[in-house]
């Protein structure tokens, strides 16, 4: 089937990546050539937007992924809408259905993406979706939860189902009830794990900056809130929050080199440490990777 034609929409394009500055809204785009057979054409009801839209626009990628950014790229990797037309090759999906994309299409269903897989998909390395009409690979697209709206069906893909990975990702260690649970701050993939950790029936410790945002943690179910500003041994003090100050059995890390030092003190012995997030930046010293050891050591010892 072919896409509507004659189809007129609005799209976001980056010709520069020099800052969200950078970003082009087209009010009068049109659809580029015909639908390809293992294409489905969708119009995008709802688009989200993570802390890697960011970084994109502003080229902060570490090197070499720098360079990977395609330029004149619609950005986006994550979105919602309904399918208007498939491809002659298209099994999976028909006029009508409610889907959410999926970041890279180019894996099979078995496959775990490295970093680079990450920059040559959506958003990154090929289109996205900050517009109002698209054609995506089948491979980038996953039927939507009817329970939810396009807002937030938007949220899954990327931070969503960061956290899931990060809770229940390694098979034999996945979350139970009664684990303890350490989340970091109130960016999407860790409200998300907040939320997938309590309905799990977890008990949850959070990092914060601020009162407010404390207050928003616990009405979401965190047991206790740590200020990481005020208390910048929050990993140490987090773990005493734990009983017999064992430490927790997932900590959900999005710091990167910045966090990771303090998540290893709260972590148990034979705990999970998950690097689930680059947000804090390049860290002025290196992350004390040892002190893993030193930690079992002492709490063997």
């Amino acid at each position: 089937m072919s896409s509507p034609s004659g189809t007129r929409f609005s799209h976001w394009t980056l010709p520069e990546a020099n800052g969200v500055d950078s970003l082009i809204l087209d009010e009068n785009a049109s659809i580029d050539g015909p639908l390809g057979d293992e294409e489905v054409a969708v119009e995008l009801h709802a688009a989200s937007l993570n802390y890697r839209e960011l970084v994109i626009v502003k080229n902060a990628f570490p090197s070499p992924w720098s360079s990977s950014i395609r330029l004149s790229l619609i950005p986006g990797s994550d979105g919602a809408g309904i399918v208007k037309a498939v491809g002659n090759s298209v099994t999976t999906f028909t006029p009508g259905d409610r889907v959410v994309t999926h970041m890279t299409p180019s894996l099979t269903a078995n496959q775990y993406p490295t970093f680079s897989d990450i920059c040559a998909g959506l958003g990154h390395g090929i289109d996205g979706t900050l517009r109002q009409y698209g054609h995506f690979d089948q491979a980038a697209l996953v039927k939507a939860p009817n329970s939810l709206s396009f807002e937030e069906a938007a949220t899954l893909t990327c931070s969503g189902l960061t956290a899931y990975n990060a809770l229940f990702g390694l098979r034999g260690r996945e979350v139970h009830t009664g684990d303890w649970v350490l989340v970091q701050g109130t960016g999407g993939v860790s409200i998300a794990a907040l939320q997938f950790a309590v309905a799990a029936g977890a008990n949850v410790i959070a990092t914060t900056s601020s009162e407010a945002k404390a207050d928003r943690l616990k009405a979401l179910g965190a047991k206790e809130v740590v200020n990481y500003r005020s208390t910048p041994a929050w990993g140490k003090a987090a773990r005493d929050l734990t009983p017999q100050h064992r430490g927790f059995d997932i900590v959900a890390d999005i710091g990167g080199d910045t966090t990771l030092g303090q998540s290893i003190e709260a972590v148990r012995t034979d705990g999970l440490v998950v690097a689930a997030g680059m947000v804090g930046g390049a860290a002025k010293n290196s992350v004390p990777m040892m002190a893993a050891l030193t930690m079992c050591v002492l709490c063997v010892g």
